[in-house]
């Protein structure tokens, strides 16, 4: 398998995709026009357009398109590593995990959105606890791709519930992390990004190295391991790459439904098998998928504001991404069947 000039015209175009959909988030805002954003990146403009540019809606989009790559990655490195179409930090226990670490470091008073990085390293230590309890749970049946997604599911519902619970001892303390919940780009300033990229940096450059590796697991385990290569450490380390890169995003952006199980799938359509190509892909297909629901949330948002008579209506950029994601699924889904009878 080679990265042929297919793979670098197709990487190319989704480089200018994701530039065209940072341009669409940057002028979805409501209170300035692309007009004034165009005369803002030009230098020019007043200080309250410039403020509003670069101060709220410029970190929102790099926040949004770092962390939706961060998440297609974390997606295509899971089911690589454990050879399962269905796995995704939302199904194994990852993003759960990550999200009951961060509202309970919250709820303790020892994390919050004033500190960021206490949130990443309570988020990685759920994220981690919610893996670690799934790979447990399906002791001889991790193999079975089927019984795996069933078993995450279970895992991810009991974690669900736990954040639930949290929610409830101190709902006082805890109400405004239930974005945390849903997913929300909203109010994401400098401080997020500065801490989110250069971890999402040195995690993904992980992930990418394991390409050879997870290309080699993903042909099956007897196969890797006569190669030579010891599956059991390359599947630890490309699960820790996946965790931390999901734990990234969960802790600037909460939990993004569908985005790192479904991403996958267009990587693989687009790439291939060639992880080398298919990675990086991935990367990039998120980022797009999640600053393109950033945009038309804010969108969404200002025309539902203007319908309904409010001053201000936000939706979540959360329920954009676990609607869509999750009634493309069911489109592929019915497909296969389809063409299976």
């Amino acid at each position: 398998m080679t990265y042929t000039r297919t793979h670098a015209r197709r990487t190319a175009a989704l480089v200018l995709l994701v530039a065209a959909v940072a341009a669409g988030g940057l002028c979805a805002g409501r209170a300035l026009p692309a007009l004034g954003v165009w005369e803002v990146l030009s230098g020019g403009g007043d200080p309250t357009a410039r403020h509003i540019v670069l101060h709220l809606r410029l970190p929102r989009t790099l926040v949004a398109l770092a962390a939706g790559a961060s998440l297609g990655l974390a997606g295509t490195v899971l089911q690589s590593a454990l050879r399962n179409p269905l796995a995704g930090p939302e199904v194994t226990g990852v993003t759960p995990g990550a999200v009951l670490g961060a509202v309970t470091a919250t709820g303790l008073g020892l994390a919050g959105w004033e500190s960021p990085a206490a949130v990443v390293a309570a988020a990685c230590l759920g994220g981690f606890s919610g893996a670690a309890l799934l790979w447990l749970l399906a002791g001889r049946e991790r193999g079975d791709s089927t019984q795996m997604a069933v078993h995450g599911v279970l895992v991810s519902a009991v974690l669900a519930g736990l954040t639930a619970m949290v929610l409830l001892v101190a709902p006082g303390e805890l109400g405004s992390v239930v974005q945390w919940l849903v997913g929300s780009t909203e109010g994401r300033v400098w401080a997020h990004w500065n801490l989110l990229w250069p971890w999402a940096s040195v995690w993904a450059v992980a992930a990418c190295a394991l390409a050879a590796p997870l290309t080699l697991l993903r042909c099956g385990e007897e196969q890797a391991a006569a190669t030579g290569l010891n599956t059991g450490r390359a599947r630890i380390a490309a699960l820790v790459c996946a965790v931390a890169l999901t734990a990234g995003a969960v802790s600037a952006v909460g939990a993004l439904g569908f985005v790192g199980l479904f991403v996958p799938h267009l990587a693989f359509a687009l790439f291939g098998a060639d992880l080398r190509a298919a990675l990086p892909g991935a990367a990039l297909l998120g980022a797009v998928v999640v600053g393109a629901a950033d945009a038309s949330a804010q969108w969404l948002s200002r025309t539902a504001a203007a319908a309904l008579d409010m001053d201000r209506l936000s939706i979540p950029v959360g329920a954009l991404t676990t609607c869509g994601g999750a009634a493309l699924l069911l489109l592929v889904a019915r497909r296969r069947a389809a063409s299976e009878e």
